[in-house]
């Protein structure tokens, strides 16, 4: 009998109604006419905690770009507060993750809508921290700012939210009927912050959240999102398709985590996973080849070239392959560009390669096979060091998000790599954080 493993894969889900390989809503049965209502989306989440996942994930897109170059798959539809809100009511234990851009939001209101999450879902609230590149024609803005103002911002933007956090004792609200106080007004205090980008009095405009921190997810591979992640993130969000760079990833960020007086183990790196399933290899196969039969390739062209941050691809035949002397070697274009690069550079693919790749994968791994065989890589690259779990995305939907549920979750479970039940009740408790003190 093979000895259980000592530790559990974390695994959250990215929720996409329209599935995440792109032009996934164009199979039968995809509900595409539902989105963006609220009980398909419900019937997603409920499908993950029936599998005892720790989290559901909702990115977003603050413009409606991706959508004008025919990618349907974009998840600026449900915004996450509003989403996650309603959801908190609709489900019990599993976590609820939303994204919230540094660049464009403001830390008051991104600290008073998360922490208002987690009140009101009992302790399941995650914030996906991110700086952002495109949208700002939408908030004001004359252009795009640096890399390094976006992450200057966002170190501040992150400090300020944490502070406002603790701006409530946990014992501050003592509700004393006889006195008529509801607060011990010494254990609520201003933060006074005054910095670069931002000037904040404070305090928080009620309790502290049960969490105390509701969990913070960051996304970001480049340098500066690495410095970020490793002094913020409880759990980081990565595009790591290659098991040897990412197992390099894994090493540093921990030893950049460690560097800064903080527990390694207490930040869960999770590289997304596409898995595209079949109860037996053909029909994974079948499946993968249904899936990319959808890919409309001009939208596709349009998706790659925006990859490649505007990249002119237009006269390039399908089968042609991108010349890498169109490509530019410039950390700063990010590092979502970069695995497209390497993919181009070091694997020759076509544009049609690219393009059904970038449908499946949008940078992440994606994987062919049975519950068995993708269990197998799964369990590889989490001991290997290459990850601390991962964040499913379903290839197409509502049916991939019941493969991976039904069939891939509980073969990990069968392994002893999943739990069979919650331990706890709150998001902190699924990945196994402390609970910070104020």
């Amino acid at each position: 009998m093979a000895s259980q493993p000592t530790r559990r894969m974390a695994l959250t889900t990215f929720v996409i109604p329209a599935g995440h390989h792109k032009d996934a809503w164009r199979k039968e049965g995809s509900r595409i006419e539902e989105v963006p209502g609220l009980d398909y989306v419900t019937e997603l989440a409920q499908m993950a905690e029936a599998a005892k996942i720790d989290a559901v994930f909702f990115g977003d897109i603050a413009h409606a770009e991706p959508t004008l170059r025919g990618d349907i798959k974009t998840n600026g539809y449900y915004e996450p507060i509003s989403t996650l809100s309603a959801l908190a009511g609709r489900t019990t234990h599993i976590g609820l993750i939303g994204t919230m851009s540094t660049s464009f939001e403001s830390p008051y209101t991104v600290a008073r809508q998360i922490a208002g999450l987690d009140h009101m879902s009992g302790g399941r609230a995650g914030w996906n921290l991110v700086t952002s590149f495109d949208g700002f024609q939408n908030y004001g803005f004359d252009g795009v700012p640096s890399p390094e103002d976006r992450y200057r911002r966002a170190t501040e933007f992150a400090a300020v939210v944490k502070a406002l956090w603790d701006s409530w004792g946990d014992d501050a609200v003592i509700a004393d009927r006889a006195s008529g106080n509801y607060i011990d007004a010494s254990k609520v205090r201003k933060i006074n912050h005054k910095g670069e980008f931002f000037q904040v009095e404070g305090p928080m405009p009620g309790p502290r959240s049960p969490q105390g921190h509701p969990v913070i997810v960051q996304a970001g591979s480049s340098g500066p999102g690495l410095d970020l992640g490793s002094s913020v993130g409880d759990a980081i969000y990565t595009a790591q398709p290659v098991k040897e760079r990412a197992v390099e990833f894994y090493a540093q960020l921990k030893k950049m985590i460690e560097g800064k007086g903080r527990n390694p183990e207490h930040t869960k790196v999770l590289p997304g996973i596409l898995p595209i399933i079949g109860e037996t290899m053909k029909e994974a196969e079948e499946l993968a080849a249904e899936l990319g039969s959808y890919v409309n390739l001009e939208h596709g062209r349009k998706q790659v070239s925006a990859g490649l941050a505007g990249l002119d691809l237009s006269s390039l035949d399908y089968d042609e392959k991108i010349p890498t002397e169109w490509l530019s070697e410039d950390p700063g274009l990010g590092s979502r560009y970069h695995v497209f690069r390497r993919k181009i550079v070091d694997q020759g693919m076509t544009l049609r390669d690219i393009i059904i790749d970038a449908a499946r994968s949008a940078g992440h791994q994606w994987i062919i096979g049975t519950p068995q065989t993708i269990a197998d890589n799964m369990v590889d690259w989490f001991e290997a060091g290459a990850c601390d779990g991962f964040n499913l995305n379903s290839p197409y939907n509502p049916g991939g998000m019941k493969q991976m549920c039904e069939l891939l979750v509980p073969e990990l479970q069968n392994r002893g790599y999943a739990r069979t039940e919650y331990e706890g009740t709150t998001l902190r408790d699924h990945f196994g954080l402390p609970r910070p003190s104020a």
